[in-house]
């Protein structure tokens, strides 16, 4: 490959997502990874996309709103341009409402989905009960149809041949930068931007999940109380995760998945008895700001940061990507200002 035009440092989401937005522009990439790909918290297993609550309109749902909405383009341009694929569907998703007072909230905010979404998807409150519907203690449920899932390692790879197949190489090792670089190194790369500032810009929260095998490939994801039910199209559905600021072991699962296993069951019976396939557990980054951390690293002419996808990574993903290229190889800058490196070196209480 001829001297690259930009380099991207790790192929967890926002890196290989970035990279294959500046190689389908014509750029010359290099993508470095020091272990695999997807090899963080980029390699799990629930891969929903999903909304916050359409309501208190800021920079961060809007952003988000925007990315959810570009998905479907996007993650169809990278299938179509690596040949592999992604997992993606916009299926919607369900959310079980406790009581009256929840029932009523959330027909309010499907008021305010009206506009904020633009009349593109739809935020219903709906009588529990039909096929695939969860257990809804209210006797009513929230279905949304902007929400979408994605297999996580399944785009991972797709992306990675997108990235080749547009001209980019992908190193796995050791190789040398040339041009700006971007560091899109999860939790190490937020503990090393913390060190190079003086100052904390993020942490590593672990989160749990499992896979089972049935086969709800067609029915839309569950959201009920903090936890994940995202049936994915090879028949094997994803069920997590917890968010735990303390642990024992970062990669280890414990009695907590356990307790979400359980509690799916109890949401979802048609899971009952599946056989389960898989345990997962990492550490994911979150930046302090609770946003993606994204723009240039202050004192380092060149040198960019996309990390702090934290539980909204993939859903992030395409309009990060088409941001961070932007502004790096356009001079265009368009991030928020709550997304800025800066927005974490101010404590939440500060704010």
């Amino acid at each position: 490959m001829a001297t690259p035009d930009l380099t991207v440092r790790g192929a967890g989401i926002f890196g290989l997502a970035t990279a294959w937005a500046a190689a389908r522009r014509g750029a010359k990439v290099r993508l470095i990874e020091t272990v695999r790909i997807g090899a963080g918290s980029s390699g799990g297993l629930v891969g929903a996309l999903s909304p916050h609550v359409p309501e208190q309109w800021n920079d961060k749902k809007a952003f988000q709103f925007d990315s959810l909405a570009m998905a479907e383009g996007w993650w169809t341009e990278v299938a179509e341009a690596s040949g592999l694929p992604t997992g993606y569907a916009r299926l919607g998703r369900y959310q079980p409402l406790a009581d009256a007072r929840a029932v009523e909230a959330a027909r309010a905010r499907g008021l305010e989905a009206q506009s904020l979404w633009q009349g593109r998807f739809h935020w219903q409150v709906l009588a529990a009960g039909a096929p695939g519907m969860p257990q809804s203690p209210s006797g009513f449920v929230i279905h949304d149809t902007l929400s979408a899932r994605i297999h996580p390692r399944l785009a991972c790879a797709a992306l990675a041949g997108a990235i080749k197949a547009a001209g980019g190489e992908i190193v796995i090792g050791a190789a040398e930068e040339a041009g700006p670089v971007i560091w899109a190194t999860g939790l190490d790369g937020l503990q090393a931007l913390g060190e190079d500032l003086g100052k904390p810009v993020g942490s590593g929260v672990k989160g749990q999940a499992m896979l089972v095998q049935a086969d709800l490939r067609d029915q839309p994801q569950v959201f009920a109380d903090g936890l994940l039910i995202v049936p994915h199209a090879d028949g094997t559905v994803a069920v997590g995760s917890t968010s735990e600021k303390e642990w024992l072991s970062p990669d280890t699962t414990d009695e907590q998945l356990e307790a979400v296993h359980a509690r799916a069951l109890a949401v979802c019976p048609q899971l009952e008895g599946a056989p389960v396939l898989e345990r997962w557990a990492a550490l994911r980054p979150r930046a302090r700001s609770l946003a993606p951390m994204l723009g240039e690293w202050p004192g380092r002419s060149g040198q960019f940061v996309a990390n702090g996808g934290f539980k909204i990574g993939f859903g992030m993903a395409p309009k990060v990507a088409e941001v961070m290229a932007d502004l790096v190889l356009e001079g265009r800058d368009a991030i928020p200002e709550g997304f800025r490196v800066a927005a974490s070196l101010v404590s939440r209480k500060g704010r």
